[in-house]
């Protein structure tokens, strides 16, 4: 029996991987739109100096897009580290380029969707566009984000799937790239099928229309949540409008991220689970992960009452597991991982059952500089927030 399930793990797992290699290669740029590009006002959040602050900053001005682009970078206040930098950024690119300040968010805000609304106000473009401080925008990614939502019946909203293509200097570059490369993206691609949409958003750059953001109350829908991307995703959807996945990949830029600085980032994506992504969504990856466990539960048995063939199965799920996560990260255009570090696919494995329980038990989260409170359903808990804060939301 043992040898029967083991078997049965293995060829779903081989299955799977060849699905996800499957719908990596479709995931390719088709120029559809003809028309004139409306104007575009795009959003950037920014909160603290990342790595790399000044190229990102001047790839979001040099967006190639062929019509009219506003960029508004939105602060908390002006002695943000990352203030002076964006000011010298924008000196230099010209543009239309606004920086406004938000203030510190209100109880039961995050900072980051508090900056989101401010300059949600403060945009005149045709369309509005969000964008994570942290990417790095080539000069096609904009163009194929509204080409998609123009030429997408009934779509409100469009986002392009990130990638984590920087070489890897620290173990937790390569946690946070097999997380985003492996074990998110391809996995949104295959759920989203044919039809290129999904009942959330992965808004690292996400685009909408006025009419939709006008149905659903603007993003400030979000208010009380901690993910406010696949949040407002979720209303877009009961709102009648599709989120559409671009047929395009944006950078994230990440180095030198060490494994305590990850770890944060590792519980907030679990948080996200399931405070942001609908079952239909995540049973697969829950399935997925199970598999890893169950090849290391069955080897150990197998081992332990001497059925060699059984552990060898069990040891072939444990490799192809690892193997496959690496391979997809590769095909999704993920850098090579150093010989060093192979053993990061078992180790982030195992890293997250300590995750899971985690989160259980603690209920704060830290997230660029501030400690949030959740509940048990992993939403800002506001009664328990100390009112007038800027630092405890």
């Amino acid at each position: 029996m043992l040898t029967a399930v083991l078997s049965a793990i293995l060829v779903g797992l081989l299955i799977t991987f060849l699905n996800l290699k499957r719908v990596i290669r479709s995931h390719k740029l088709v120029p559809q739109y003809k028309g004139v590009f409306p104007s575009v006002t795009v959003i950037r959040p920014v909160k603290g100096l990342d790595v790399g602050a000044a190229e990102n900053f001047r790839a979001a001005l040099s967006t190639g897009y062929p019509g009219e682009v506003e960029t508004i970078f939105v602060f908390d206040g002006t002695d943000d580290p990352a203030y002076e930098v964006a000011a010298q950024v924008a000196k230099e690119c010209g543009g239309r380029v606004q920086l406004i300040v938000s203030g510190p968010p209100p109880v039961g805000r995050t900072g980051k969707l508090h900056a989101m609304i401010a300059g949600e106000k403060a945009a005149t473009g045709e369309l509005i566009a969000f964008s994570d401080s942290d990417t790095r925008p080539d000069q096609k990614v904009l163009r194929v984000l509204v080409e998609t939502l123009l030429t997408t019946p009934g779509a409100g909203s469009v986002f392009v799937p990130v990638i984590c293509d920087q070489p890897m200097k620290k173990v937790g570059d390569v946690f946070y790239a097999f997380l985003q490369n492996a074990l998110y993206a391809p996995w949104a691609l295959l759920a989203a099928g044919s039809s290129r949409t999904l009942p959330f958003i992965m808004g690292q750059y996400m685009v909408f229309t006025r009419a939709c953001l006008a149905k659903i109350g603007g993003v400030q829908c979000a208010t009380g949540q901690l993910v406010d991307d696949m949040y407002i995703g979720s209303v877009v959807y009961k709102a009648g409008f599709l989120n559409v996945i671009a047929p395009y990949s944006l950078s994230i830029f990440s180095s030198g991220l060490s494994l305590r600085e990850f770890i944060p980032l590792y519980r907030k994506w679990f948080l996200f689970g399931r405070n942001g992504l609908p079952l239909s969504f995540v049973w697969r990856q829950w399935l997925f992960g199970a598999c890893f466990y169950a090849g290391l539960i069955g080897l150990l048995i197998a081992l332990s009452t001497d059925h060699f063939v059984a552990a060898a199965l069990a040891l072939a799920i444990l490799v192809v597991f690892c193997v496959g996560l690496a391979h997809i990260h590769r095909t999704f255009g993920g850098a090579a991982v150093p010989f060093r570090y192979w053993w990061a696919p078992s180790a982030m494995m195992l890293i997250a059952l300590a995750i899971l329980i985690s989160n259980r038990l603690l209920r704060n989260v830290t997230w660029r500089g501030r400690v949030y409170k959740v509940d048990s359903r992993a939403a800002l808990d506001v009664d328990t927030q100390p009112q007038g804060s800027s630092t405890q939301v």
